[in-house]
């Protein structure tokens, strides 16, 4: 329900619109100053150049001369600018003769670039009765259209919207461009009504941030009940479709009420995998919870009171407050540094049977087994970590928890309140246990005093207090303690010292260097000495399935390993039609414009991606030398085809305020270094948009992970998912997810020849890359989805609530948990490769 337009919104005579008086004597001259009206450009990197619409309305009030007003609507990111042009009809020299003229429309926000030929077809006159075409001159047609296509903003074209547009978007060709402007977008919300004869009323409310804009009813005829189910699923999604392609805008969220969801239980998997809604189910009584959601002067009696299509419009109005500026469901952090995940469960993107689908039968069975235990024994499992949003973990307790709601296990994930300048302590001590920090950079005890003092801050403020997670059970506390990362060890002692016989976890995400470790007087060595202090009253000890990132003060009894893991389901890894990623492509093109960055005009334009956090172990300036050797080679080879561009690109985290300093350096070296490639080489930041990623991902040749030093980085895993062949670094837990020469190749630190090389053989052996691609696509393993993750911690929640005793000896949980429900792993099974040889990690 999200309109778009240009941020900050040029708002001016005070009524929201500007407005600019112009007497033009062609077409040429209109189009051409309206695409480059200077006010519309917000900074000196960007033009809003999109146009919803040019509108030729007859006008008798304007006098004798019988003008006509053409409205143009343009829409960026946040609101809805119109630009009226007047100019005199009769001075347009081939249109000397008054026409019965109501509309001619500019399809400006379709993905497919036209030839001169279809112009025609793009150019219409509606009338009020009927439509014909505009007979528009060919020396001003093929000037309007040369001229735009070569237009300094980046090849701007004019774009048109064919007739082969009039098939449902699923059916959308392959070859969407994302060079072209962003669509608007939009929301909806539904209810129905079922009567005593069986059949059922649909209502169905479109609205955007201020108004109602659409609206229609549906009857079903009476069925048994799983037809009438489906039946209006069906209408549901296929109406979407329509709207979205009648009025060439996005949708974005659909509301309904809770009764809706549970009378139609596919609803909401097919809004969100089939067409990118987001679902949102709402409670209409007050008994439900979401009080503020009802009306404030009726309550239930005001929800039961209103007829059909204003209870759908009043959905709508909720839906719109759950989305904040960037189109994207407002993150919701409840009370206590409670993570309100899917908007306190609001949001359903998925059901059990979906996640069902995305695993092998014995692991499925294997959740299920423990999940029962769990479900029985009501086991309440706290994890705490430093932020909700931006970094690996935040995207696994978000899929981790969700998971468990759908479940019904009981999963709560807390996070502290933020306090200036602990984020830059825990950032620098992050460093120092990689190796990648200043070798002569030292922790100091006023840092240590810093996170320490904050921890116990929140502890004593949000977690301690009544029913706060690190009380005893039996005083309404978790009875499992979860602690994520070195940001938090300091929970560790105050939750033993709360309930001595809790078991509490301490799971480490990153590379701890633990060569450097056992030098003793080295930074590293000190920062861990400090860390292990906290740490060692903990359980067990979790870390990624590398051996060499555990120091050898853990006792191995403790040491566990389980590796990263990523949602299927989700808006990073779900598949998404051509339209989809067509509307994502034009927003990433938008961000790209306002950094000063080039943009991909796919598919004309092929591109090698690395998606990562801008964080100094990401080998990012290996990453450009490497494209530099290839670029120079492929361009010298083939001289009639055009060389890959190279997308580096990831999201911010709170906690990492290293970012902006590498995006700095890395824009710097390019400047510097290799500024012929600057137009070749796209470095951006972006927001927190999952399926912006996804759609990155989903249409790049290549991806790179050149990481220097890593912890398991599932970018890799998401990329092969996607059927993507991975150039990476033997770092980390990388090795465990590339098998060399089969889905991708691993290269030695720093070897930016070797990647050149790879990168040159699949760009020019299509055998070699479809092979390869293939490959990535079938061998992608369960140990790294949501349900194989979560099959590990319900093991040991299971296991450890119980008072038996856990002590994993450098094993695998995940095998674990198989052994323990008679469903291990065999040599039939797909499985991970369990060891690295440490000759050739990084």
């Amino acid at each position: 329900m999200l309109r778009a337009g240009p941020p900050g919104g040029l708002h001016a005579n005070g009524g929201g619109y500007y407005h600019m008086l112009v007497e033009e004597d062609s077409w040429f001259n209109l189009l051409s100053s309206v695409i480059r009206f200077p006010p519309l450009i917000d900074c000196p990197r960007r033009l809003y150049h999109a146009i919803r619409g040019i509108e030729l309305q007859r006008d008798d009030h304007f006098g004798s001369s019988r003008s006509h007003q053409r409205g143009m609507t343009y829409v960026g990111a946040t609101a809805t600018v119109k630009v009226l042009v007047l100019t005199g009809w009769n001075d347009l020299p081939w249109g000397r003769q008054r026409a019965e003229i109501a509309a001619i429309w500019f399809g400006m926000f379709s993905w497919f670039p036209m030839t001169l030929a279809e112009v025609n077809q793009v150019l219409w006159a509606k009338a009020r009765e009927s439509e014909s075409p505009v007979a528009v001159p060919d020396n001003v047609r093929d000037r309007v259209v040369k001229s735009l296509g070569c237009c300094s903003y980046n090849s701007l074209c004019l774009y048109g919207r064919p007739s082969y547009l009039s098939t449902p978007f699923l059916s959308a060709p392959a070859s969407a461009s994302i060079d072209s402007p962003a669509q608007a977008s939009m929301g909806r919300a539904s209810n129905f009504y079922i009567s005593e004869d069986g059949s059922a009323t649909i209502a169905v409310a479109i609205r955007d941030t201020t108004y109602l804009l659409d609206f229609l009813q549906h009857n079903v005829p009476a069925a048994d009940k799983q037809t009438v189910s489906d039946q209006i699923t069906d209408f549901i999604v296929k109406k979407l479709f329509s709207f979205s392609e009648r009025h060439l805008e996005k949708v974005v969220g659909c509301a309904m009420p809770r009764r809706l969801s549970e009378e139609c239980p596919t609803l909401c998997s097919r809004l969100w995998a089939e067409i990118d809604v987001i679902p949102i189910v709402l409670p209409q009584d007050h008994k439900e919870g979401w009080e503020h959601f009802l009306s404030h002067t009726g309550g239930r009696d005001g929800w039961v009171t209103r007829t059909l299509d204003e209870q759908a419009e009043s959905m709508g109005r909720k839906c719109v407050r759950v989305f904040g500026p960037e189109n994207q469901p407002l993150l919701q952090v409840g009370f206590a540094g409670l993570v309100e995940v899917d908007t306190a469960f609001h949001v359903k993107l998925a059901s059990l049977d979906d996640f069902k689908k995305t695993v092998e039968a014995n692991t499925w069975a294997a959740v299920q087994h423990y999940a029962k235990d769990l479900k029985e024994r009501k086991v309440r499992i706290a994890f705490f970590s430093a932020t909700p949003q931006g970094g690996g973990v935040a995207l696994m307790r978000h899929a981790l928890v969700r998971f468990s709601h759908y479940l019904g296990t009981r999963i709560d994930w807390y996070v502290p309140k933020p306090r200036p300048g602990v984020f830059r302590v825990t950032k620098n001590n992050h460093n120092i246990l990689q190796g990648v920090a200043d070798p002569d950079q030292r922790l100091t005890k006023r840092d240590h005093d810093i996170v320490t003092d904050w921890i116990d801050e929140n502890a004593q403020r949000y977690w301690l207090r009544e029913n706060g997670p690190l009380l005893h059970p039996s005083k309404g506390g978790a009875d499992v303690i979860i602690i994520d990362d070195p940001q938090m060890p300091a929970l560790i002692p105050l939750a033993k010292k709360m309930a001595p016989d809790r078991p509490v976890i301490f799971r480490s995400h990153i590379q701890v260097r633990s060569d450097l470790i056992s030098a003793q007087g080295s930074p590293q060595a000190d920062a861990w000495k400090f860390l292990w202090s906290q740490i060692q009253p903990a359980d067990v000890f979790l870390a990624h399935p590398v051996r060499a990132f555990v120091p050898h003060t853990v006792p191995d009894e403790k040491v566990g390993y389980m590796p990263a893991s990523t949602d299927w389901l989700d808006g990073l890894n779900k598949h998404m039609h051509d339209w989809d990623v067509a509307f994502y492509g034009r927003n990433f093109n938008a961000v790209c414009r306002n950094s000063g960055m080039p943009t991909i005009n796919f598919p004309d334009d092929e591109y090698i991606v690395q998606i990562a956090r801008f964080d100094p172990s990401k080998g990012i300036s290996d990453v450009v030398d490497s494209y530099d050797k290839f670029y120079n080679h492929f361009a010298a080879n083939n001289p009639t085809r055009k060389p890959p561009m190279l997308l580096i690109c990831g999201h911010g985290s709170v906690d990492d305020p290293d970012g902006a300093i590498v995006y700095d350096s890395t824009v710097a070296h390019i400047e510097t270094f290799v500024p012929y490639l600057a137009k070749q080489i796209c470095v951006v930041r972006l927001g927190p948009s999952d399926q912006l990623l996804n759609a990155l991902m989903s249409k790049a040749k290549v991806a790179l992970q050149l990481s220097t030093r890593e912890g398991f980085e599932i970018k890799v895993s998401e990329a092969l998912h996607k059927g993507k062949p991975v150039i990476a670094t033997r770092a980390g837990g990388i090795p465990l997810q590339v098998t060399n020469e089969k889905n991708g190749f691993l290269v030695d630190v720093g070897d930016t020849e070797a990647v050149a090389k790879h990168l040159y053989d699949l760009c020019t052996d299509d055998e070699l890359y479809h092979r390869m691609a293939r490959y990535a696509r079938e061998n992608v393993f369960d140990e790294v989805s949501t349900v194989g993750n979560a099959l590990n911690w319900f093991y040991l929640a299971s296991k450890m609530t119980k008072a038996e005793e856990v002590k994993p000896n450098g094993r695998w949980i995940q095998d674990m948990a198989r052994e323990e429900a008679d469903l291990a792993f065999t040599a039939e099974d797909s499985f991970m490769k369990r060891t690295i040889d440490p000759c050739k990690a990084g």
